[in-house]
């Protein structure tokens, strides 16, 4: 396998799992606003979208979309843990995956585009601001998001945590996600991802 990863970005949490899990993988660095990879290619004939992660499978297939790689890692793992096999817990860990996917990370788009203006900004940071509010509540008395363990959801909410502190958003207001934060970031795989990533 060989994903396609843009440093801090989302595909921050595939670069995570793949890691935790010890599947053999290589990757590659996407500039992802020309549209580059490090070795010259055009990434769109990697993924027409333009974005990533993207995981390229042995036999050829590419695989897009955050939610899509990380439960097919978490499948392919296989050890039930950072993505259950069956019943509800492992539809618990999806639900996380889709909230994180399209209410979370969505309503941090507006910071990141250099068109926004600063009444939009402060519009989108105090939206981040009530998910956050949201998230703080549900890691009280946990250590990660559905329960004792880690699952493949909790890499990508540490990647979107990674962004508040360039977005002007204090994270300390959070205390839950905070230890949260710090609590990933004295995972092995998290700091191997950080150092690959230029980030510590």
């Amino acid at each position: 396998m060989k994903l396609y990863y843009s440093p801090g970005a989302c595909s921050q949490a595939a670069h995570i799992l793949l890691h935790e899990t010890g599947l053999r993988h290589d990757s590659e660095k996407v500039d992802i606003r020309g549209k580059k990879t490090a070795s010259g290619g055009d990434y769109f004939a990697v993924n027409a979208k333009g974005a990533v992660p993207a995981l390229e499978l042995d036999g050829g297939e590419v695989l897009t979309e955050n939610g899509a790689v990380m439960q097919y890692i978490g499948d392919l793992a296989g050890d039930g843990v950072l993505l259950p096999t069956s019943g509800l817990a492992r539809y618990r860990v999806i639900e996380w995956l889709s909230y994180l996917g399209s209410d979370v990370h969505k309503s941090f788009g507006p910071l990141f585009n250099p068109a926004s203006s600063e009444e939009v900004k402060a519009g989108a940071r105090d939206m981040v601001g009530k998910k956050l509010d949201y998230l703080e509540s549900k890691l009280d008395g946990r250590n990660y998001l559905s329960g004792d363990t880690m699952s493949v959801a909790d890499p990508y909410l540490f990647a979107m945590l990674g962004w508040t502190g360039h977005l002007g958003i204090d994270l300390a207001k959070w205390p839950n996600l905070t230890a949260f934060r710090n609590r990933m970031a004295q995972r092995e795989a998290v700091q191997t991802v950080l150092k690959a990533e230029g980030l510590a």
